[in-house]
């Protein structure tokens, strides 16, 4: 959540951050009056407290009648300072129920707006004119069942809509993208991690992830736990509660797990194939740095991710998300999204968002403010090095060959047994 000396030195900045998210602004209104009943509640009780303090040393000096007042007093004071006490307590409740409605506040320079309102900021490598190689390009599960690789039937069969099986070089593929994010991201400095990936609800809720996106996760209710559907959640909660030591620089960790989203409100958004799935792997990129070195890592993310896709060879673009779009923890996010021959359009493979000090501050996540004065929140970004399924319909539909053949870029070429190309079987 945010910083509630901020909402109170700014609650404009917060109100419109909130409008530009397309958001309740009154919540801001509604935390504001929830925090100054708490104060005002909080400080009668101590006042209160101090008194019955003071009334106490009394009554062991007094003796007699004077004594019995002062106990009759102090029995009123004691039930003074009981409500007062429960005032605070219920006010402070008020306020974090409208604080954790607060999405963090939008940066400046995010494009205000929609899904739709994005910045394209680059695009990178030029997507393949098919009509002029004389062939039409298949589609990621024409090609992934002429390949034996990708069977949604027999997924539907097991566990229902939008699951899968990943067979033969479908398989290979996975293990390959990931064994590539991995390779790249070690070389880039981030401890390899596998984290659990069931979490309880104070993890989740401190992540963010109950808030707007709570339909999105699959609760066990029985064990009161939370399938993640990314490692971001887990690797949050990795230091909760912990001061941590940031002298020598960002904390960078590397988790690879199998996610779980219920895709809930998509009925109807690609039906076909595994673009839009409710299990699937990622390799998924967190780090824990000090706020002044928040907008460098985000950067720093967001090259990583680039240097992923350009192994690929996949044509792909990176925009700004606008502030509509960017999820309650996300202070700023940009996409990098690869051209899928077949729909025509650029579409989401890697995401990295700069969550400022949101989540930490709802985890507790601390550092010993370099400035002096105590400890203080850190900054937290998060960046997807590579999903399991979305890169394999791009790689899929990008490399093909008009036999239906699938031509290996090179840096994936030793993670599938030094293979060009992978064949499609002939009659």
């Amino acid at each position: 959540m945010i910083d509630i000396r901020e909402l109170r030195d700014d609650p404009a900045r917060a109100r419109a951050s909130q409008e530009a998210r397309g958001e309740d602004p009154g919540a801001v209104d509604e935390a504001l009056s929830a925090d100054e009943r708490h104060r005002t509640a909080l400080a009668g009780f101590e006042s209160a407290r101090a008194e019955q303090k003071a009334f106490g040393k009394r009554v062991a000096r007094a003796t007699g009648e004077e004594k019995a007042a002062l106990v009759a007093q102090v029995q009123d004071l004691a039930a003074r300072v009981k409500q007062l006490g429960a005032e605070a307590e219920e006010a402070a409740t008020e306020r974090e129920a409208a604080m954790r409605r607060i999405g963090n506040l939008v940066m400046a320079g995010v494009p205000v707006g929609g899904e739709d309102d994005y910045v394209v900021l680059e695009e990178v490598g030029t997507p393949r004119d098919f009509k002029a190689e004389g062939f039409e390009p298949r589609d990621h599960l024409e090609l992934g069942e002429l390949h034996g690789a990708i069977d949604t039937a027999r997924g539907a069969k097991v566990s229902g809509a939008r699951f899968y099986f990943l067979l033969g070089i479908g398989a290979e593929l996975e293990y390959a993208l990931m064994g590539l994010a991995q390779k790249i991201s070690r070389e880039e400095g981030f401890l390899p991690v596998v984290p659990p990936t069931l979490v309880r609800p104070d993890t989740m809720a401190g992540a963010g992830y109950l808030d707007a996106h709570a339909d999105e996760v699959y609760h066990l209710e029985e064990d009161d736990l939370y399938l993640t559907g990314t490692s971001e959640v887990a690797l949050a909660g990795l230091h909760a509660d912990e001061i941590l030591d940031l002298t020598g620089g960002p904390l960078r960790y590397a988790a690879t797990s199998t996610c779980y989203r219920r895709e809930a409100g998509s009925y109807g958004k690609d039906t076909r194939g595994i673009f839009r799935v409710h299990q699937f792997t990622k390799t998924e990129m967190f780090v824990y740095c000090r706020i002044e070195q928040a907008a460098e890592e985000h950067a720093n993310l967001l090259r990583v991710e680039r240097r992923i896709l350009e192994a690929l060879e996949l044509p792909f673009r990176v925009i700004d998300v606008a502030s509509g779009d960017l999820g309650g923890p996300a202070a700023r996010k940009f996409d990098c999204e690869a051209w899928i021959p077949t729909q025509g359009r650029y579409r989401e493979l890697t995401s990295t968002s700069n969550c400022t000090t949101y989540q930490a501050r709802r985890l507790n996540t601390r550092e010993r403010d370099p400035r002096g004065g105590g400890t203080r929140a850190v900054a937290t970004l998060n960046g997807t090095a590579l999903t399991s399924t979305r890169p394999i319909i791009a790689l899929l539909e990008n490399h093909q060959l008009p036999d239906g053949s699938i031509r290996v870029p090179s840096a994936l070429q030793p993670f599938l047994g030094g293979r060009h190309v992978l064949h499609a079987p002939h009659d």
